[in-house]
């Protein structure tokens, strides 16, 4: 499906390409020791190496070179043996060396590719160019003081895996859907935890548009740091207008960094855009060449976990999910974990539903993620279990449920102080049957004459009558037989 930009004189296709800053994970820096954690107090992670003390030499982390290479194999790229680390070179307060470790011409990681799912449920292979490993840069702040601007050295060196896409992407959805890839696939990896709320998955988008037909490329755009697949195609989809009415009112496109802006859902520019020339980058004299044995990224490839999309795969083969189930529950890592817990006792299609329907569509009314639920697996697989036997009906989970996203109860105990066991005693639901049908004998009449329809009033005045806890299988059948 062909994603077109009308203009008021000519139609426009976009061109997208991406570029994924996703944080290693590792227990310390790509060249020191100093923690990566998040929310340390300010400066108080920061080694020697990470200030930039004359004198200091950088050591590279194995686990770092692990996870590129992990990541490498997990989209299908090219996995380089010679690796060099380069210095680019900036001055800016919160880049204390006056350069940046990273990898410009020779990257650890080559060519690869994955591919998304589109709209119309089809797919598609976006290409990849590279991921090489640099360290980031601190933080300025610039809203503690009227007058001054503080530094914060914490992220100061912690390992980046900046993986290029060429430019295949074509829509909005397009780069939305290939981040919401990668980051599911660094996820099952465990090479970055993916988190864009905190900045450890990031994206920057290169954008231009050309009209349709058109083989030239127009000049690109950079949005930098877009931290929500939301975010990624607003923006986008703004910045291809933007482009589309300066061409149209007879203006150039600058080729510069911009930024969203999410509250009034614009870009707006930060600096002109550099080329690799104005970094002046050359071999770190520090840091020799990143030497790998085959034997060491065999060794990498035979342990790696099932990935996303073969794992959506056996759900759909083995456990009889529907193609959106198995994507949605494959597309989270934490879902996936959860999931994983409740089939162990329970069908996959209950744990499906009472999964995403039920327990994350309360979480999202409340504006909660998976892991700040109340709701462990284990809480909910005890839910189902008095589904699975009878004690309770599906009406009486649901409100059940509601208490257990509130307080974190266990089903169990919310049952049994509330007097919510289902009646399940035929002698008794039959007693209530044949009073309904004596109250009603209108009703029934009509039912016997033609009007099936009104079964369900029926099963609704016993369910009343039992406060909902009737088990509805028990009254149905003992409905059909006194109504037959």
């Amino acid at each position: 499906m062909s994603y077109i930009l009308e203009g008021k004189k000519d139609n426009y296709e976009v061109v997208i390409g991406c570029e994924i800053h996703a944080q290693v994970a590792s227990k310390s820096k790509l060249f020191s020791r100093s923690a990566p954690a998040f929310g340390a107090s300010q400066n108080s992670q920061v080694s020697l190496i990470d200030a930039g003390m004359p004198g200091m030499l950088p050591t590279i982390n194995e686990e770092c070179v692990k996870q590129a290479v992990k990541t490498g194999l997990g989209i299908n790229a090219k996995i380089n043996l010679i690796s060099v680390f380069d210095r680019k070179n900036y001055f800016y307060p919160d880049l204390p060396q006056g350069y940046q470790i990273s990898q410009l011409y020779q990257p650890i990681i080559g060519e690869g590719f994955v591919e998304i799912n589109l709209e119309d449920r089809s797919k598609k292979k976006v290409n990849i160019e590279r991921i090489h490993l640099e360290q980031d840069a601190g933080k300025s702040i610039h809203d503690q003081d009227p007058n001054l601007s503080f530094i914060d050295l914490n992220r100061c060196g912690i390992a980046l895996m900046e993986i290029v896409s060429k430019p295949d992407l074509t829509s909005p959805y397009e780069a939305s859907e290939y981040v919401k890839t990668i980051r599911s696939i660094v996820r099952a990896l465990g090479t970055c935890d993916g988190d864009m709320e905190k900045g450890n998955l990031r994206c920057d988008a290169n954008v231009s548009v050309k009209k349709v037909g058109q083989k030239e490329l127009g000049t690109r755009c950079e949005i930098k740091n877009l931290n929500s697949m939301r975010n990624i195609a607003r923006a986008i989809e703004f910045e291809a207008n933007r482009q589309i009415k300066i061409i149209e009112d007879g203006g150039k496109i600058d080729q510069e960094t911009r930024l969203f802006d999410a509250l009034t859902g614009e870009t707006r520019t930060m600096r002109s855009k550099e080329d690799a020339m104005d970094y002046r980058y050359f071999p770190d004299p520090d840091l020799p060449p990143l030497v790998l044995s085959q034997d060491f990224v065999d060794s990498i490839k035979k342990d790696l976990p099932e990935l996303p999309e073969a794992k959506k795969q056996r759900y759909i083969n083995e456990l009889g999910l529907s193609e959106y189930d198995a994507g949605v529950i494959t597309a989270d890592g934490d879902l996936t974990i959860f999931f994983e817990e409740l089939i162990k006792n329970h069908q996959a299609k209950l744990a499906v539903t009472w999964l995403t329907v039920e327990l994350l569509g309360r979480l999202n009314k409340l504006s909660q993620n998976l892991d700040e639920s109340k709701v462990t697996p284990q809480k909910l697989s005890g839910l189902l279990d008095l589904i699975k036997s009878g004690e309770i009906s599906g009406k009486i989970a649901k409100d059940i449920l509601d208490e257990m996203v509130e307080n974190g109860q266990d089903a169990g105990k919310i049952v049994e102080e509330k007097g919510l066991k289902q009646v399940s005693n035929a002698d008794e639901i039959e007693r209530i049957i044949t009073q309904v049908l004596k109250n009603n004998p209108d009703k029934v009449n009509e039912y016997k004459s033609g009007k099936d329809k009104l079964f369900g009033f029926f099963v609704g005045q016993v369910m009343k009558e039992t406060g909902g806890k009737a088990n509805p299988q028990i009254v149905n059948d003992l409905l059909k037989k006194y109504l037959q």
